[in-house]
């Protein structure tokens, strides 16, 4: 076969990534040829009646440079022939563009506190039972409804002149071709989205009164959608390659990538700054269980995610750049596993996702608050606290993982951790002690992988997941992780049920 090569954006919350797949008749290979950080930025806006509110936006400009610098490395590094190009991002976020095409403002960050109450005002307006029953989506802040219901309450004189909505990644695809298109596994975490007919839901669009025509066309993932502009493939000094919505949402991606056997009952977590707990079924299970237990049912590639999402890594990130602002040196991560490592196991849990946790000022002062509020008696050491946030995390894995596994009616069998945390060692050992499964990790990169599978997919180059993940086995690494001390870990979990079931706000 002809040698076929795919450019993937792997957008993440923290960073980004660019990354090139080869296909050629020997077998599939990945290489990472861009990497560049980035965060959102605080500013301090004066609003009505002289009050000054901090608003957090994404720079979407060094997002979008960084693409175009990724593109310009690729025609150095490998060629001025490249197939097609697909972009995936984080589960939220977007904006509205004019009929002429323009931004109305800046992007707006999910974790502006903006949306902190805006969950009970979409309550008040359509019951959740209801909400749930047509999207089967859980309920965050973040949720792109909710950020609707705010333009259509606090900014509606935007949307008099606003022609349609444009997801994170959209937002991308429009920057480099014009695309206004969102393919099914991002428009279904919307919570706008009918889960079963895969389409906008007009009676949620309708009571946060924002007009259907709106919003983006949907497209299903692994859908060539365009091209590059010619004046942006001058200047990277490539041909006009394809555009191709794949799974965007990256936690889809993800998914795509664990390689997991077909109909089993596995349970896969893409870890990183997030983690993404779950299990793919083949419909959507909106059940009063489901709802209570808050679950998501989020748009796969021929399936759906029955997920939750939790905390991952962030407390840990944000407690690593309080002590570098402190101590004017950053810690490495093996310097904060050798920490944890030192530090008594059990001495204090955390619900990792309490609303404390999700943007604290200050993360250290928010744990050790939270631990004195619990009554919980910890050594404020660093080592104590990280040790604190793992065994937290890994204690919540298991307690999510009960509640899909009764909502679907059979047990796990096996845990399959994807994406940047499947590397950290310690959390993976952690979650195999917790939930007394088999953890199998890997790939690292799941996102760009799931992402470049579905461009082959959608150029006719391979021709199933299944066949997919033959191709992923192959050429990446899988590590086995056993549990060692479930019984000790099972006689702990009771404390740490008890700490979730007390109100802390």
């Amino acid at each position: 076969m002809k040698t076929r090569t795919v450019f993937a954006a792997d957008l993440g919350a923290s960073g980004g990534k660019c990354f090139v797949g080869v296909f050629k008749e020997s077998g599939f290979k990945m290489h990472e040829i861009h990497r560049f950080e980035h965060e959102p930025v605080d500013f301090f806006v004066q609003e009505s009646r002289g009050k000054l509110s901090v608003r957090t936006y994404w720079d979407d400009i060094l997002l979008y440079n960084n693409i175009i610098k990724g593109l310009k490395k690729y025609r150095r590094e490998f060629s001025p022939e490249l197939d097609a190009i697909g972009i995936d991002t984080w589960g939220t976020d977007g904006h509205f563009i004019t009929p002429t095409g323009e931004f109305l403002g800046k992007i707006y960050c999910y974790r502006d506190h903006r949306l902190d109450n805006m969950c009970e005002e979409l309550a008040r307006i359509l019951p959740r039972e209801r909400i749930y029953e047509i999207t089967g989506i859980h309920f965050w802040p973040f949720n792109i409804s909710n950020q609707l219901l705010w333009f259509s309450k606090y900014r509606k004189y935007l949307l008099e002149i606003a022609d349609v909505f444009l997801p994170m990644p959209t937002v991308f695809l429009y920057y480099l071709g014009g695309v206004k298109k969102i393919d099914t596994s991002w428009a279904s975490v919307t919570q706008v989205m009918d889960a079963r007919k895969k389409a906008w839901s007009r009676e949620i669009l309708s009571a946060i009164g924002i007009p259907e025509t709106m919003m983006p066309e949907i497209v299903h993932p692994g859908t060539i959608c365009g091209e590059i502009y010619e004046e942006i493939a001058s200047q990277c000094k490539i041909n006009r390659a394809k555009l191709i919505c794949v799974a965007s949402h990256d936690t889809a991606s993800a998914y795509v990538a664990a390689p997991t056997e077909k109909n089993s009952n596995n349970l896969i977590i893409s870890s990183g700054t997030w983690s993404l707990v779950g299990r793919l079924i083949d419909e959507p299970i909106t059940t009063e269980k489901a709802l209570n237990a808050n679950l998501s049912n989020e748009g796969g590639v021929g399936n759906i995610r029955l997920l939750k999402n939790c905390m991952g890594t962030w407390p840990i990130q944000q407690l690593l750049k309080l002590w570098e602002e402190e101590d004017g040196q950053k810690m490495s991560w093996d310097e904060v596993v050798k920490l944890v490592e030192k530090a008594p196991p059990f001495n204090g849990f955390i619900d990792p996702d309490n609303q404390i946790f999700y943007n604290p000022d200050n993360m250290e002062k928010a744990i050790i608050g939270y631990l004195k509020r619990t009554g919980q008696r910890v050594k404020l050491e660093r080592g104590t606290l990280l040790r604190v946030i793992y065994e937290s995390l890994a204690m919540k894995y298991r307690y999510v993982k009960e509640q899909i596994d009764d909502v679907c009616g059979t047990p796990s069998e096996m845990l399959n951790i994807v994406g940047g945390g499947s590397k950290n060692a310690l959390l993976n050992q952690f979650a195999a002690d917790a939930t007394g499964l088999r953890v199998i990790t890997g790939p690292e990169e799941a996102t760009a992988v799931g992402n470049i599978m579905l461009q082959g997919i959608a150029l006719g180059i391979i021709n199933s997941i299944d066949e997919a993940h033959e191709l992923i086995r192959s050429a990446f690494s899988i590590k086995e992780y056993l549990p060692k001390n479930f019984k000790k870990w099972d006689s702990e979990y009771s404390k740490f049920l008890k700490i979730l079931k007390m109100e802390i706000n």
